[in-house]
């Protein structure tokens, strides 16, 4: 396959576990002529320049496990057919061959929608890109939040797979609805927590404050969110700078149903009149020494008592304060703007 595709073997080898296929014997019939061709086309792709020298076993590590994951969703939907109450008691053959007659009308239908997201998020990636400031590329400002489901793992240990999988299920479309309608992007999902990136830090707020409003139910465990905003590099669909690790941490210390900024954050937020900021007591977490949250909600409908309105305004005050004086370095001591 190797020859036939014009590259030599070990570099076959090596890309075809970057896409996560097993390895199989020398003997075995375990490949077509569609094996060949893709092997051709990314070879092609390397070739022409647009992946860079040494860069290819990571795109092609990135795109099969983006696609290895839809994979495994939709084999899923297809087991779940095979073992519907009323397939186990009708007749196996008959069963599988509805499933191949079911896959072989699917599969272009699924082919096609898969295309048209792909085409979608590209044209999306792409003006995000054309309008970042000079210098962008994998370098960019942004706001980086984390949502996280408090208690969840104990909660978790009492429920059955069907309850535990709907939970998760509401969490991950919440949380992907709410993202996408203030134009973030979910950069990743984990059971009880979701990662996600905003070029406009207003926007990002507004995702961490609606998400545990909308989230809130009596069945369901409370949701706390931390964001923070700075120099962000992202790379192959993820994103890595101690701007990540200050948003864990600043959700890792958020009580339930609240939202922690770091004061970078808590300074683009300066006279927007929605929301209110208020500093927190600094406090010692892992990496970070002399850590200051800060508090964000919304601002007050404006029917308050006077002695609560002028005591949110000397509030405001103090805030506006703490914001204006030299800003302390809260990344790891030592670190550049991209070192962990």
């Amino acid at each position: 396959m190797a020859e036939l595709a014009g590259m030599p073997p070990e570099r076959t080898q090596r890309l075809w576990r970057a896409l996560g296929f097993a390895d199989v014997p020398d003997d075995h019939p375990a490949f077509t002529d569609a094996d060949v061709t893709a092997l051709a086309r990314l070879s092609a792709l390397i070739d022409s320049g647009f992946v860079a020298p040494g860069a290819e076993a990571s795109i092609a590590r990135a795109m099969g496990q983006s696609l290895a994951r839809l994979a495994d969703w939709q084999t899923d939907m297809l087991a779940t057919l095979l073992t519907a109450p009323d397939a186990a008691s009708a007749d196996r053959a008959a069963v599988e061959t509805e499933a191949v007659r079911s896959t072989e009308r699917l599969l272009p239908l699924m082919r096609e929608l898969q295309d048209y997201v792909w085409r979608r998020h590209l044209a999306a990636n792409a003006g995000r890109l054309f309008l970042a400031a000079p210098g962008g590329g994998d370098r960019r400002e942004l706001a980086v939040g984390f949502a996280d489901l408090v208690g969840y793992t104990s909660r978790s240990r009492g429920m059955g797979g069907r309850e535990l999988g709907a939970m998760v299920e509401d969490f991950e479309g919440l949380a992907a609805d709410v993202i996408a309608r203030f134009r973030g992007r979910v950069v990743k999902t984990v059971g009880d927590g979701v990662l996600f990136t905003c070029a406009d830090p207003v926007d990002a707020v507004e995702i961490a404050l609606l998400l545990p409003d909308e989230w809130t139910a009596a069945d369901r465990p409370p949701l706390r969110v931390g964001a923070a905003y700075g120099p962000v590099l992202t790379r192959l669909g993820d994103v890595y700078s101690p701007v990540v690790n200050l948003a864990s941490r600043l959700t890792s210390i958020a009580r339930p149903s609240t939202v922690l900024v770091d004061q970078q954050l808590a300074r683009e937020l300066r006279g927007v009149r929605e929301y209110r900021v208020r500093p927190l007591r600094r406090v010692s977490v892992r990496g970070y020494d002399n850590l200051r949250p800060w508090l964000v909600r919304r601002s007050a409908t404006g029917d308050e008592a006077p002695g609560v309105a002028a005591f949110e305004e000397l509030l405001d005050e103090i805030a506006d304060d703490v914001l204006a004086a030299p800003e302390e370095d809260e990344l790891p001591g030592g670190a550049g703007p991209f070192a962990d």
